[in-house]
């Protein structure tokens, strides 16, 4: 490795990208294109980044495995900073392995980072925590054991585990700092501060009050009843029925919810669940039916009582009903929370993280965008949607610093 790529891949590791672009910005090489590329990316130049690090995967070629490897990991970091969750796994994992066996384990690690990122935008903790479990942040990177805390820090929050999440917090803040990467401190103070926002809106006897993650916490290990708008479901301490694909079911159920303990018209829940203002005797049958469907499903929870004007939620043996709901009531306040990251998404990672068809999240992003909530970059393919305004950082991992020829 010649002097200015050593000295451009020392400032890409400690968060300069113009001091590594000022090296090598008229050099063609492999290695030169595989930091110009890195460099492009820390800059926010996205498109431009994936460019130049396929150019370099493809001048080193087989022969140079581990730093064709490196490029593939910087490739899927790319990927992942767009919001580009199609990326091939299965391509990366290959890469991993290669790097393994070259004894790179440094981006290596990356590599597991990054599947563990891409678990946790489309709400797999499960298989995000699994990735998690199986790396060693000690012999690591500080910017790595920060990227490690930081993704522990996210599934506890997932979990609504704040102890946990701010523990891990303070880790990440500590190695962060210790790193000197700007770009990654600001990503953690980032999640510390969503961490300090409301987390629901909690509504008890009527009354409305806005809850931290905290005391939302405390609200799920209550023995209330709870009827929670954010995952579409009911629940007690013993169980949960889950509604998500009933939306009138669920509706009802809310309703019932937010009134208790009293009743609810029959008129109201018409309104409400079936969407019109004309209530006919055809729509008072169709309510019975639901209603019926409805109590069959909460059985082990609660009952629902007929009352001379409507019905009423009678929870089983609860210490009370809890509604949970979202901080916002914006029609789309899902889409609106994961463009919060502040990151530039594809509508097919919006999709794919919200478990809805690509056509429906084109739909919904344009009546966004024609409010002024959402802003597009780009055209076709390389369209991304992000929240105004547009922030001056977007790769939020630690690219890979080296990328030499073996």
């Amino acid at each position: 490795m010649d002097s200015l790529i050593a000295a451009a891949a020392r400032s890409l590791a400690a968060g300069d990208p113009l001091a590594a672009l000022n090296r090598v910005a008229l050099r063609n090489d492999a290695p030169a294109l595989a930091l110009r590329g890195i460099a492009m990316a820390q800059l926010g130049e996205l498109v431009r980044a994936r460019t130049l690090v396929r150019s370099a995967a493809r001048a080193f070629g087989p022969k140079a495995a581990a730093a064709h490897a490196r490029c593939i990991v910087a490739e899927a970091e790319i990927a992942l900073a767009a919001r580009d969750l199609n990326w091939p796994a299965k391509k990366l994992e290959a890469a991993r392995k290669t790097l393994e066996a070259r004894g790179d384990m440094v981006n290596a690690a990356l590599a597991r980072y990054i599947e563990a990122r891409r678990f946790l935008l489309i709400g797999r903790l499960a298989e995000a925590e699994h990735v998690l479990a199986g790396i060693d942040p000690a012999p690591l990177p500080t910017a790595l054991q920060a990227t490690h805390e930081l993704a522990a820090a996210c599934i506890a929050i997932r979990r609504l585990q704040a102890k946990a999440a701010r523990t891990a917090l303070a880790r990440a803040g500590g190695a962060a700092r210790r790193a000197g990467i700007p770009a990654l401190t600001a990503e953690i103070q980032g999640v510390a501060d969503a961490l300090n926002a409301p987390a629901a809106r909690l509504i008890e006897r009527g009354k409305e009050s806005l809850i931290t993650l905290e005391q939302l916490e405390a609200v799920q290990a209550s023995k209330a009843l709870i009827i929670d708008a954010c995952r579409h479901g009911v629940r007690n301490a013993h169980m949960a029925v889950w509604l998500a694909r009933r939306p009138v079911l669920f509706m009802l159920a809310r309703l019932l919810g937010r009134a208790w303990p009293e009743d609810v018209p029959r008129d109201r829940l018409i309104e409400r669940a079936f969407r019109t203002r004309h209530p006919d005797e055809s729509h008072r049958a169709r309510l019975r039916v639901e209603i019926g469907r409805l109590r069959a499903l909460l059985r082990p929870l609660a009952d629902i009582l007929a009352t001379r004007r409507g019905f009423a939620l009678a929870p089983a043996g609860a210490a009370g009903v809890l509604v949970l709901e979202r901080p916002s009531e914006e029609k789309h306040a899902a889409v609106l929370a994961l463009l919060a990251d502040g990151g530039p998404w594809s509508s097919s990672a919006l999709a794919m993280a919200l478990g809805v068809g690509q056509r429906t999240m084109q739909r919904t992003l344009e009546a966004l965008a024609a409010a002024g909530k959402v802003h597009s970059l780009g055209h076709g393919r390389a369209r991304r949607w992000t929240t105004p305004p547009v922030p001056d950082f977007t790769t939020i991992l630690l690219l890979p610093a080296v990328l030499s020829r073996d």
